[in-house]
């Protein structure tokens, strides 16, 4: 027989899935306007609005459109229940919703916005009613735009969207399901090289040749490769090399992307990866810039306690996640990896009734069949039901917030 507290918690889960099975049509609709107009990172005009639509016909919502940046956007509800004067919890769930040039949705976030959406409104049905929770508790909703390409949840993180979320929520689709995969650190670095042009058959000697310097830069970082941990990766291309064969060339451009899984390991390749840009630059006369023009994506942080609710509550639902999975997401980095370094979350994957690869023209059309939305509905629940258990169990709470504190410990 269930206590009081398992019985009240599993009719709040029971209330949530009824909730998110009566707005199925709705959250459809929602998912298959965005993957149906496509837009790049921080160019998500449609999805934006679209998104704030979908919150703001509730008036129990307060939604703020253009939140921090322009194509971000905040939809809050509660505080409800508590005490008065107790420290409201403010549980987080997070929409992305930009394509891929050319492919559109290849990445599926048209459905992370519809699991965020739905587990949102989800556990907004299975509080509205409770009077006697161990602390008040409020939802945010947080439209995060841009992780393709210009970590649009960094951006954020730096403006203060995070400052007052407690937990935070999403998942992403992917080959399987799975309650955690490793995500590692991205850095990019842009090389430029300055030499002097000159006449490449007339008078060589005249030149400094930027494109050698280049070429040089790139070979010393592919005899580097032998030299690497098997987990750490650096791979990139020249750009620029040059303007016509008989001009020395005075500017070259490469870009490079490292990557690894811990950030202490990403300053010793970085390290490595300067002194081997300098050296050509320095074998062939030229002066070098070395810039990291975009945010650093870092490693997700595990949270033991939010995985294993989120795999009771999906085993629930039917959910199996294999016990050992495979590496469906290769050596993947995602922006919500800095997120998890400032606040307690989850991330896992979902299946979609697919094994086509992300970044794919058949993953984009999967992301945006009908069969997808038992799965990506079923993921929805299993957040929001985690969720509850959180909110309804200090103790369970605490444990969340001790996970995450050792996980940044293990970091140094």
């Amino acid at each position: 027989m269930l206590s009081g507290d398992m019985e009240k918690r599993q009719q709040m889960k029971d209330d949530l899935q009824r909730c998110i099975d009566a707005h199925k049509d709705e959250l459809h609709s929602l998912s298959r306007d965005i993957w149906s107009n496509p837009e790049l990172a921080g160019n998500e005009k449609h999805a934006h609005d679209r998104l704030v639509r979908f919150f703001s016909q509730d008036q129990t919502w307060t939604v703020q459109s253009h939140y921090k940046l322009p194509t971000a956007f905040k939809a809050s509800w509660g505080p409800v229940s508590g005490g008065v004067g107790d420290p409201v919890l403010n549980v987080g769930f997070l929409c992305e919703y930009d394509a891929l040039p050319g492919i559109g949705h290849a990445c599926g976030h048209n459905l992370i916005a519809e699991v965020g959406a739905a587990a949102a409104v989800g556990l907004k049905a299975a509080l509205e009613n409770q009077t006697e929770l161990p602390v008040p508790v409020k939802i945010t909703v947080l439209g995060t735009p841009a992780e393709e390409e210009l970590g649009g949840k960094i951006e954020l993180i730096n403006a203060g969207a995070f400052a007052d979320i407690d937990l935070v929520f999403m998942a992403h689709p992917a080959q399987q399901d799975a309650s955690f995969h490793p995500c590692i650190i991205i850095e990019e670095m842009l090389v430029k090289y300055y030499g002097k042009a000159s006449h490449a058959a007339a008078y060589p000697w005249e030149g400094v040749n930027a494109l050698d310097a280049a070429v040089l830069a790139y070979s010393n970082i592919s005899v580097l490769r032998q030299q690497l941990k098997p987990d750490w990766r650096i791979h990139g291309i020249i750009k620029h090399g040059g303007e016509k064969p008989n001009i020395i060339p005075a500017y070259t451009e490469l870009e490079f992307y490292l990557r690894t899984p811990l950030l202490k390991d990403l300053c010793d390749l970085k390290a490595k990866a300067e002194a081997c840009f300098r050296a050509a630059a320095g074998a062939t006369g030229c002066q070098v810039e070395i810039t990291s023009p975009t945010p650093t994506y870092y490693n997700i942080l595990p949270n033991a306690t939010l995985a294993s609710l989120y795999e009771s509550n999906g085993k629930a639902l039917g959910i199996h996640f294999p016990e050992q999975p495979t590496s469906f997401c290769g050596k993947r980095s995602t922006d919500f990896g800095n997120v998890s370094f400032i606040v307690p979350g989850i991330h896992p994957f979902f299946y979609i009734c697919t094994d086509a690869l992300n970044h794919t023209e058949e993953y984009t059309e999967a992301a945006g069949a009908e069969k997808a939305q038992l799965y990506t509905l079923r993921t929805a629940k299993a957040l929001s039901m985690t969720a509850v258990d959180v909110v309804c169990c200090p103790d369970l709470l605490k444990k969340v917030r001790d996970d995450f504190r050792l996980a940044k410990l293990k970091q140094k």
